[in-house]
């Protein structure tokens, strides 16, 4: 249902741009069929959040760990309850931690570093991680979101190193951490998921 619709969304705004290509197409269909998928799991988050007396933090966490986690991908639980229970304790657990956790200046600039060199290992390995439902099947595309992962990682232990907030500056470390570790074949195997790419067939275009 959800590839229907983004589908269908996506020739509409074709119709509209004739300059979109086939590529940008791609791009334009995954993120919607992401952002679709998302939206009833997050009003769902966003209630338990706010029955937990969190729900402004976990919206800003929600906003800030968006673009990496966009790009860069993850797995997806089988059932619907998996999905809402995991996207809940995601964001939910990141802005609960980041609130409570207090990191000194050396624990933070430590975490930053192992963080920094474990999601370039991991991107280069992984990203962007896609599923079998929504499967990234043009080299360039999986390029394109590759180079864009880095570029929001990097941009955000960036801010995390340098922002006086340390509720913000947690959130992009607890968050970015648990998000790269949803790209691994470790998660993918102990979830039952299957990298998109390793299904179909990858083609040049």
């Amino acid at each position: 249902m959800i590839d229907k619709i983004s589908q269908s969304l996506t020739n509409k705004i074709r119709k509209k741009m004739p300059e979109i290509d086939d590529e940008r197409a791609e791009i334009i269909d995954y993120g919607l069929q992401i952002l679709i998928g998302e939206i009833p799991k997050i009003f769902i988050m966003l209630f338990i959040a706010y029955l937990l007396g969190v729900f402004k933090l976990s919206l800003l966490t929600f906003l800030i760990l968006l673009p990496y986690r966009t790009f860069s991908g993850g797995l997806h639980l089988k059932t619907h309850i998996g999905c809402i229970v995991s996207t809940s304790a995601f964001y939910c657990g990141t802005a609960y931690l980041s609130k409570i956790i207090i990191l000194d200046d050396m624990m933070k600039y430590f975490l930053i570093l192992a963080l920094g060199i474990f999601g370039i290992v991991m991107i280069k390995l992984y990203a962007p991680a896609d599923t079998e439902d929504v499967p990234i099947l043009s080299k360039k595309v999986r390029k394109q979101k590759q180079i864009l992962s880095y570029v929001c990682f990097t941009i955000g232990l960036i801010i995390a190193l340098i922002i006086n907030n340390a509720v913000i500056a947690n959130i992009l470390i607890f968050g970015y951490f648990i998000q790269t570790c949803m790209i691994t074949k470790l998660a993918y195997r102990i979830t039952n998921n299957k990298y998109g790419y390793e299904v179909y067939e990858v083609t040049s275009n």
